[in-house]
C-alpha cells in the first residue's frame, strides 16, 4: 500500500466513505484475475446443473450456512423484521477450508462456525477454484482491516489477532432469468444489511442489480466497475465503531420486464467475520457505548437463528 503518507491518504478516504454511506468501490486490489475467473466459471457451471443434482448438497440447517439454497428459500428482508416473498435467487456457500483438528475449532463454543463444507461432485475443479478465491479474499480482507484500523486512528495491526482464525463465508448467488413476473414485493434480494465486519462483492453487469439506501432515504444503483470489488460495512463493524460507520441497507432489484429473459446475474460475495471469540465492544471511548459487548460468534448466530433469513422470524 506504499509509504506512511500514502497509507494515511487511503485510510482517510476509506474512513470518509464508511462514515457517509458504508459502501466503496476498490481497484488496484492485487487479486489475480485468473482466480476470479475460475471461481466465476465453475459457479455458473454448478448453477446450470439440474435441481436434483444441486439439492444433493443442500444446506443442512439454518445456523449451518453451507451448501446449496434453492430459489425462493431465503428472504433477506426477514433480517429487518419485514415479511416478503422468498428472494428470486439461489446460492451456494462455503466456510473456512482445511480446518485444523484442534480444540479451538471443534469445541462447543466453536459451534457451527467451522462446520465442514459440502462440495458437489461436479463441475470438476469447483472446490479448488473456490478455495483459492476464499484465500484471496481472506488476504484482501486482512489488508482492508489494516486500512480500517488506520482510518479509526488505531495501530495498523490492531485487528490482526482478532481475525487470524476468522469465521468468514464465501457465497455465490445466481439470479436466474425471470420468465414469470415476480409476486408483489418480491425482489432478487430483499432489503437488508450485512452481518459481519465487511463484505467484498464481485458483481456483473446484468439487468436488475444492486441498490443502496442513501441517507436521504432514496435507492441508488451501484454500477459494476470492470476489475473492481464493491466493499461495504457490516452490522458488526458498525457496532464496533459505536455507529460512527454505517452498515447500509441494500437490495437487488428485478430487471425490467422487457429484459427479464436475458437478465441472468451472478454475484460472488465474501462475508468477512472475525474470530468467533473476539469480543466486540465500542472503540469510541469519548461517548457512551450504544451496544453491550458481544462476541463475533454470538453476534453472527443471533442473525442466523434469532432473526433467521431462511423462512421467517423465530
Amino acid at each position: 500500500m506504499g509509504g506512511a503518507g500514502e497509507k494515511e491518504k487511503v485510510a482517510r478516504l476509506v474512513g470518509d466513505a464508511c462514515e457517509r454511506i458504508g459502501f466503496l468501490t476498490i481497484v488496484g486490489h492485487g487479486v489475480d484475475q485468473g482466480v476470479v475467473d475460475a471461481c466465476s466459471t465453475t459457479a455458473k457451471a454448478f448453477f446450470d446443473l439440474p435441481s436434483q443434482e444441486k439439492l444433493r448438497v443442500a444446506q443442512p440447517s439454518p445456523d449451518q450456512v453451507r451448501g446449496y439454497s434453492a430459489v425462493g428459500a431465503e428472504g433477506l428482508s426477514y433480517s429487518l423484521d419485514e415479511a416478503s416473498p422468498g428472494d428470486l435467487k439461489e446460492s451456494f456457500s462455503v466456510g473456512p477450508p482445511d480446518v485444523p483438528d484442534d480444540e479451538y475449532y471443534t469445541c462447543d463454543e466453536a459451534g457451527p462456525h467451522f462446520a465442514p463444507n459440502l462440495w458437489p461432485e461436479s463441475p470438476q475443479g469447483l472446490r479448488a477454484a473456490w478455495e483459492r478465491y476464499f484465500a484471496a479474499m481472506a488476504d484482501l480482507s486482512g489488508s482492508l482491516m489494516r486500512i480500517f484500523a488506520l482510518a479509526l486512528d488505531l495501530p495498523e495491526e490492531f485487528f490482526d489477532d482478532k481475525i487470524d482464525r476468522h469465521i468468514s463465508m464465501l457465497r455465490v448467488l445466481n439470479y436466474p432469468d425471470q420468465p414469470e413476473p415476480p409476486a408483489e414485493g418480491q425482489l432478487r434480494a430483499g432489503a437488508h444489511s450485512d452481518y459481519g465486519s465487511l463484505t467484498i462483492l464481485l458483481q456483473d453487469a446484468a439487468p436488475g442489480g444492486l441498490e443502496v439506501l442513501t441517507p436521504l432515504g432514496e435507492w441508488s444503483p451501484v454500477p459494476p466497475v470492470p476489475g473492481a470489488f464493491v466493499v461495504n460495512i457490516g452490522d458488526l463493524m458498525m457496532q464496533w465503531t459505536n455507529d460512527r460507520w454505517i452498515s447500509t441497507v441494500h437490495r437487488v432489484v428485478n430487471p425490467p420486464r422487457d429484459l427479464a429473459m436475458s437478465s441472468r446475474r451472478q454475484s460472488i460475495v465474501f462475508f468477512h467475520q472475525p474470530n468467533y471469540d473476539t469480543i466486540v465492544s465500542s472503540l469510541d471511548t469519548s461517548a457512551p457505548a450504544r451496544y453491550e459487548p458481544v462476541t463475533s460468534g454470538d453476534h453472527l448466530l443471533s442473525k442466523f437463528v434469532k432473526q433467521t433469513t431462511f423462512g421467517g422470524t423465530s
